[in-house]
């Protein structure tokens, strides 16, 4: 791209009037099926603490950060135990990580919360949702575990592999070694195989949804118990790329704590900084947030597929090289 004509927009017009028509459909669906649209901040004093997100930080004056949202999760979720009702936004939000293929450092998101529901009930609303919105009509989209996919796609149980097999399978699939050095965490293999082996075999038909994740990849979802325990939780993909990522939400908030402080611990030990943890949500939780079921879609990511372009940038109006 010549840098004089860097000023025009990445998207065709088109593309714009069909991210237009998404919305609208999106608004639509929610309208009908009375759940309220909602906006919360952008900024914030806290911050995600997931060891596998970096928040971009903005200073009010030194010693005094802000936040970008990384998901507007924490907020609505204040707004659901005061009493809100079933709620939906459509949000920028912003992941400081690398411009790629399907990445964007700030992007659009979709995330709603079905109090009463659990993640079953909600993958059903998912699939409604997105046939309301171009998803092209077909059979009902598959659902595996998370054990079933990687039987199917790795060769291998998640939940029964020693460590030592997890590190032989990403050294012999996805050529690494000396990268592997040293590495104790099974997630840390378990992700690799799913970035390059498990997720892009998955919904290349009809999207597909992946759930009963490993208790150790819970995040901000229940863990059911069991043999083994897993977490319930869930991903949408198609086309191998993910698209959604919902929960059966944890409601417990001594839990919720524990959670973030042993994120927050986690990165100060890989010595990457460490935001504080929103305690706001810690409290609301306290106060009684209901059970629920959420999730958060890639709204770029699914134009992208629905119109069949090959990259995230292309349904941009200005990319991160243009912004």
């Amino acid at each position: 791209m010549k840098k004089h004509m860097d000023w025009k927009p990445r998207a065709e017009m088109d593309v714009l009037r069909a991210r237009a028509r998404l919305y609208g459909a999106i608004r639509g669906y929610f309208g009908v099926h009375q759940v309220l649209e909602v906006e919360t901040p952008v900024l914030s004093a806290a911050a995600t603490v997931d060891p596998n997100i970096d928040s971009f930080a903005t200073r009010e004056k030194p010693g005094a950060e802000r936040w970008l949202q990384t998901s507007p999760e924490f907020a609505m979720k204040r707004l659901l135990a005061a009493g809100s009702g079933p709620v939906y936004q459509i949000a920028r939000v912003f992941r400081r990580e690398e411009a790629g293929r399907h990445h964007n450092p700030e992007f659009s998101m979709l995330e709603w919360y079905r109090p009463g529901w659990d993640h079953l009930r909600l993958m059903d609303e998912v699939e409604a949702l997105l046939r309301s919105a171009g998803v092209p009509d077909g059979p009902r989209w598959e659902r595996l575990t998370y054990r079933e996919a990687f039987l199917r796609h790795a060769a291998l149980d998640p939940f029964g592999a020693s460590l030592e097999h997890l590190r032989q399978a990403c050294v012999e699939c996805l050529n690494l070694s000396t990268e592997l050095a040293g590495e104790t965490s099974p997630d840390v293999y378990l992700d690799l195989l799913m970035s390059a082996l498990v997720g892009p075999r998955l919904g290349l038909d009809n999207p597909a949804f992946l759930y009963d994740f490993p208790a150790s990849q819970a995040a901000l979802a229940r863990v059911r118990a069991g043999d083994p325990p897993v977490a319930e939780r869930f991903e949408l993909f198609w086309k191998g790329i993910e698209l959604a990522n919902g929960f059966h939400e944890l409601t417990d908030a001594a839990e919720q704590r524990r959670r973030f402080e042993q994120d927050r611990a986690r990165r100060l030990e890989q010595g990457r900084e460490a935001p504080p943890y929103d305690a706001r949500l810690v409290a609301a939780l306290q106060a009684g947030m209901p059970q629920c079921a959420g999730v958060a879609l890639g709204l770029d990511r699914l134009l992208m597929l629905l119109l069949g372009l090959p990259e995230l940038a292309d349904v941009l109006a200005f990319d991160s090289e243009r912004a």
